[in-house]
C-alpha cells in the first residue's frame, strides 16, 4: 500500500517543521539570559470513582502557563501502551520537548494529559469475562494485595473523571471542541475507541501504531475482503501475545469483542451520533505488527465514509518511531481543536 498524496504533503511539511523546530529550539536554548522557553512537567493524583482508586497523572503545561494569568488552554490526552505507565511519553516519547519546540515555531499551546491505564486496554472489562477482583499495577509492580483497581472502567476515568479533574483544577478551555486525544499501541486503540465513544467530549483523536483492529485474521498482507475471528479458537489467534490482556478487557467470546472493535464503535458513532464525529488520524510504520491491522481499519473507515487522515512511514513498533511521529499527532489535534483567545 503506498502512502497518499495528501499523506505525502503532510510528511513534507513535517520534514521541514522538524527542520525549523531544530533550528529555532537551539537558538532559543542560546538565547542568553532568557533562557529555554519551555513547559513544566508535573504528576498529580487523583480519585477516580470509574477504577476505585487513586491514579497518577504527568501533566505538561505550557511555557506561559503562570499562576497570575487568566489565559486558557485546549487540553490534549496522550494515552501509553501496554505495559506503560503514565511516564511513557515524556521519559521515553519526549513528548515534552517536542511540544515546546512546536511552540517555538508558532504552534499554538496547550495543557497536555498523560494518564495511567494500566494494561486495561481504555476501555470497560466485559463482566463476563474471567475478570480478577482486583487489577494489580502494571508499572509499579505492586500487587493486588497493595494496589487493587476494583472497577475496571478506563475508558470512562478518562472521558468523565480526567476532564472533570483537569477543568476543575487547570485553566482548560472547558468545550468538546478543545479537546483531543491520542496514544500509540494500546493507546492508539484506546484513543480512537474513546474518542468515538465519547464525540460529545473531545473533537480529534490520532493513533500511532494503534492495534485497530483486534479480530483480524487476514490475508497478510491486507487484501479485501478480510477475515475475522468468530470463536474463542480465532480470538485466541488472533491476539498472539495479547490474549493475556485483552481477554480481562474483551472477554472470552466474540459478543464481547465485537462491542470493543473501533470499526464497530465507528459504525455506532456514526448511525446515532448527531453532531459532527471527531477527526481522526491513523499512522503506523510499514514493518510494524499491527501495519495489517491499521490498514484494514482503514478500509473500514473508508467504506463507513468517516473522514479520516492515514499514512504509513518507514519503521517499527518502537518509541523510535514515536518519537519522530509524536510532532504529527500534536499538530493535527492542534489544528482540529479550538485553541480560543485565552480569556474567559
Amino acid at each position: 500500500m503506498t502512502i497518499s498524496n495528501q499523506a505525502r504533503r503532510f510528511g513534507l511539511y513535517i520534514a521541514l517543521l522538524t527542520s525549523a523546530i531544530a533550528s529555532a529550539h537551539s537558538q532559543t536554548r542560546g538565547a542568553g539570559a532568557a533562557g529555554p522557553v519551555t513547559g513544566t512537567v508535573r504528576t498529580d493524583t487523583l480519585w477516580s470513582q470509574s477504577l476505585g482508586i487513586q491514579k497518577e497523572v504527568r501533566i505538561y503545561l505550557p511555557p506561559s502557563y503562570v499562576a497570575n494569568s487568566a489565559k486558557r488552554y485546549p487540553v490534549l490526552f496522550y494515552l501509553h501502551g501496554l505495559g506503560g505507565d503514565e511516564k511513557n511519553w515524556t521519559a521515553s516519547g519526549k513528548l515534552d520537548a517536542a511540544m515546546d519546540s512546536l511552540i517555538v515555531t508558532g504552534t499554538a499551546e496547550a495543557i497536555v494529559v498523560m494518564p495511567d491505564g494500566d494494561d486495561g486496554w481504555w476501555t470497560t472489562a466485559n463482566m463476563f469475562a474471567d475478570v480478577p477482583a482486583c487489577r494489580a499495577d502494571t508499572t509499579r509492580k505492586e500487587s493486588a494485595a497493595t494496589y487493587c483497581v476494583p472497577w475496571l472502567h478506563y475508558d470512562d476515568y478518562v472521558a468523565r473523571d480526567l476532564v472533570t479533574y483537569i477543568d476543575r483544577k487547570y485553566r482548560t478551555l472547558q468545550t468538546r471542541n478543545s479537546r483531543g486525544i491520542a496514544g500509540l499501541s494500546m493507546g492508539g486503540y484506546g484513543a480512537i475507541t474513546i474518542a468515538l465513544a465519547y464525540p460529545d467530549v473531545f473533537a480529534a483523536a490520532a493513533s500511532h501504531s494503534g492495534v485497530m483492529s483486534p479480530r483480524y485474521l487476514g490475508p497478510k498482507p491486507f487484501v479485501a475482503p478480510p477475515t475475522y475471528a468468530g470463536d474463542s479458537i480465532g480470538l485466541r489467534t488472533a491476539a498472539g501475545g495479547l490474549w493475556r490482556t485483552q481477554r480481562v478487557a474483551f472477554g472470552l467470546d466474540s459478543m464481547g469483542w465485537i462491542a470493543r472493535d473501533p470499526a464497530r464503535i465507528a459504525l455506532r458513532a456514526k448511525t446515532l451520533q448527531k453532531g459532527p464525529l471527531p477527526a481522526l488520524r491513523l499512522d503506523c510504520g510499514v514493518s510494524d505488527t499491527y501495519i495489517q491491522e491499521n490498514r484494514d481499519f482503514h478500509a473500514t473507515l473508508t467504506a463507513l465514509g468517516v473522514s479520516h487522515e492515514y499514512a504509513e512511514w518507514p519503521g517499527l513498533h518502537d518509541w523510535i518511531y514515536w518519537r519522530a511521529h509524536v510532532p504529527e499527532s500534536l499538530v493535527f489535534l492542534l489544528a482540529h481543536v479550538q485553541t480560543g483567545a485565552g480569556s474567559r
